[in-house]
């Protein structure tokens, strides 16, 4: 009997791109089409007629060159940027045959020469195909951390991540636009709890709703419960937000770079000769190299950690020789305003491989 696997991030894509033998994905003209749709390139009533006519050219004709001079009639100076990025980035996307490809030669030639939003895009895209067979809303939740900002609270003991801009939007407009706007400034509107932990018990809601940003993920991993004697006793919680991210972070290793890796999550670091480490965002990559080399971390900074992580190959011969054998850490942070970055990019980078994928 097949499992019904529920389908969730309409707009990341999918059904525009093809995919290949190796299961990666290649941009079709449909999927350049879904991307002119994105609203920093929608036409507004200003568009001048050599905007209009050049989106209606590539809708048309998503993958035709654009000389430089048909640029130059756009009247708007950020309708010509706009454009100008976005056609680097198309352009990109075609010559290197996947979005897998792209993105990997993107990041590994240190250039970024394209927008946040665009990286975001593709990211997407690429973890919406890796998690096509997803039935678990945990996972599915935790791979927006990968390309969505969240925001770190403590709540009850518990350590919650919400989508920032979610977060930040409800807490301007309590949801309701500019009217909400304008009731929360004249204090005729409190804030509304549109918010919810997901849990075993709202997970089936996630799938339809998974747009709207609007789930919390619980983050904590152990449950801590004084027994008696001075005893403490420790039990990881079966529907850990780490675990499901750790999942994730597994399946995006091996799509992107061919290895079969484990991660799990970790209290801390005992291992005093640890041989690498790799940060998932800025914040937690300057931590860990500075405990690596012996600096001091003051309180401040190491309560921003998240969590710990320990990675191991399952077959060590794809490590680097001098690494062989022993566990990467993974460190996961905030920045001081309480946000989680994750790069996912540092896992494909950064890991000891014997040699590149």
């Amino acid at each position: 009997m097949s499992t019904f696997v529920p389908d969730f991030w309409p707009h990341s894509g999918l059904t525009h791109l093809a995919r290949n033998e190796r299961g990666w994905l290649s941009a079709t003209d449909a999927y350049v089409r879904h991307l002119l749709r994105r609203p920093e390139l929608a036409l507004v009533p200003e568009s001048c007629a050599a905007e209009v006519a050049l989106h209606e050219m590539l809708k048309a004709s998503p993958a035709r060159r654009v000389a430089p001079e048909e640029l130059a009639q756009l009247q708007d100076d950020d309708a010509r940027e706009n454009y100008t990025v976005f056609l680097r980035f198309r352009d990109g996307l075609l010559a290197a045959g996947t979005l897998e490809a792209y993105y990997l030669q993107l990041m590994r030639s240190g250039a970024v020469n394209v927008p946040a939003v665009f990286i975001d895009t593709v990211v997407q895209a690429l973890l919406r195909n890796l998690l096509d067979d997803c039935n678990d809303a945990f996972e599915a939740r935790a791979a927006e951390m990968l390309f969505r900002p969240q925001r770190i609270t403590l709540q009850e003991g518990q350590m919650l991540a919400g989508d920032q801009a979610t977060l930040d939007m409800l807490n301007e407009t309590a949801g309701l636009g500019e009217v909400g706007r304008l009731l929360r400034q004249s204090g005729a509107l409190q804030p509304t709890a549109q918010v919810q932990v997901l849990t075993a018990d709202n997970a089936v809601d996630y799938w339809q709703a998974s747009e709207r940003h609007h789930f919390l993920l619980d983050l904590t991993h152990e449950l801590t419960q004084d027994l008696s004697h001075g005893l403490t006793f420790k039990m990881t919680r079966a529907r850990s937000g780490l675990k499901a991210l750790a999942r994730v972070l597994e399946r995006w290793v091996a799509h992107l770079l061919g290895v079969q890796v484990s991660i799990e999550p970790v209290h801390q670091v005992t291992d005093s000769a640890w041989r690498w480490h790799v940060g998932l965002d800025v914040e937690s990559t300057a931590i860990l190299k500075d405990l690596y080399q012996d600096r001091p971390v003051d309180g401040e900074r190491m309560a921003r950690l998240v969590s710990l992580f320990t990675l191991t190959f399952a077959n060590p011969a794809e490590m680097r020789a001098d690494v062989g054998g022993k566990p990467v850490y993974l460190g996961l942070a905030t920045n001081a305003e309480g946000v989680v970055r994750i790069k996912p990019q540092n896992l494909l980078l950064n890991l000891p491989l014997a040699s590149v994928s």
